[in-house]
């Protein structure tokens, strides 16, 4: 198990901290409901999606099919190269980013695959993930002389998510950051004129 520890730890919390947060959501507001935790930029607001990380959709019965089994197939594959990564002795930053990736998406599986027949709206693998953090930080109106959205308004941070998404965002940007520390080749020295040859 050495190696594992750590990796386990955040994986345990934080698929403890999302499901809690998403029963409790489930359980106790309605759809659409929301409240104010920080004036009007931080926002709790109950809403589900059929689709991947942040809202977005992947339509249709066999979409939703077939998303609910990429991403079963992802998170084997996400978790077969985090025990490659151990097994290896990589840069423990590395180990612990892909066990947060890996962590949140086992999050959103467990909505995907079996919320929709727990609380009995649909079948096995048809679940709708529940998203709560909403963080509308900037609003207002594009001025006319933009193109395409010239007077439309907008809103950042618009997508609603989950415990889920930000561990799965948060490992991508760390590992993005810090790629040249996590993967960083060795130098091998070489052979030149002044190297000594030991000969037997």
């Amino acid at each position: 198990m050495k190696g594992y520890t750590k990796p386990l730890l955040i994986i345990f919390f934080v698929l403890l901290a999302d499901q809690v947060l998403k029963t409790w959501i489930k359980t106790n507001m309605f759809l659409g409901q929301e409240f104010k935790i920080i004036g009007d930029w931080f926002i709790i607001h109950f809403t589900e999606n059929n689709g991947m990380a942040f809202g977005l959709e992947f339509g249709g019965e066999f979409g939703k099919l077939s998303l609910s089994l990429f991403r079963i197939a992802a998170v084997a594959g996400i978790g077969y190269a985090l025990h490659y990564l151990i097994q290896r002795k990589y840069h423990r930053g590395l180990i612990l980013n892909v066990a947060l990736i890996f962590s949140g998406a086992v999050g959103n599986i467990i909505d995907s695959v079996l919320y929709g027949k727990i609380y009995g709206y649909e079948s096995w693998f048809h679940g709708r993930v529940v998203d709560m953090f909403y963080f509308p930080i900037l609003q207002g109106n594009f001025p006319a002389w933009v193109p395409i959205w010239g007077g439309e308004d907008f809103i950042f941070f618009r997508p609603v998510f989950n415990i889920a998404d930000a561990a799965i965002s948060v490992g991508v940007v760390i590992i993005l950051i810090y790629q040249k520390t996590y993967f960083k080749e060795e130098v091998k020295e070489e052979i030149g004129p002044n190297n000594e040859i030991v000969e037997d």
